[in-house]
């Protein structure tokens, strides 16, 4: 069974920073090229940075140079480094493969930004 259980959320100021975590469980890890998304309300969701098994990282525009996307292999952990966030980047962060699986979607977790 697969399960990818995101962690790390919650409310922060305008400028602040944030870490987010993700373990999966069910799948081979080390062959996935691993992704953060986001759905703000009323928006589609949105991959927002990925990572290939080697370390390889792509951001969309509006995170690049303020969001760090990580992974620990034997630990099939990914992560999600947030500084500088701005209200816009309030949404559910979820993680999953890139391209996403949709068998894979988890909870996700709440990211605020507002004063």
């Amino acid at each position: 069974q697969v399960q990818l259980v995101e962690s790390g959320g919650g409310l922060v100021q305008p400028g602040g920073s944030l870490t987010l975590s993700c373990v999966a469980s069910g799948i081979r890890f080390t062959i996935y090229r691993m992704g953060w998304y986001r759905q703000a309300p009323g928006k589609q969701r949105e991959l927002v940075a990925s990572s290939t098994t080697d370390g390889t990282t792509n951001y969309a525009a509006s995170v690049k140079g303020r969001f760090t996307i990580s992974r620990d292999n034997a630990k099939n952990t990914v992560y999600l480094q947030m500084n500088s966030l701005k209200p816009e980047d309030t949404a559910i962060y979820y993680c999953n493969a890139a391209p996403s699986n949709p068998r894979y979607w988890g909870q996700g977790t709440q990211v605020t930004v507002s004063s």
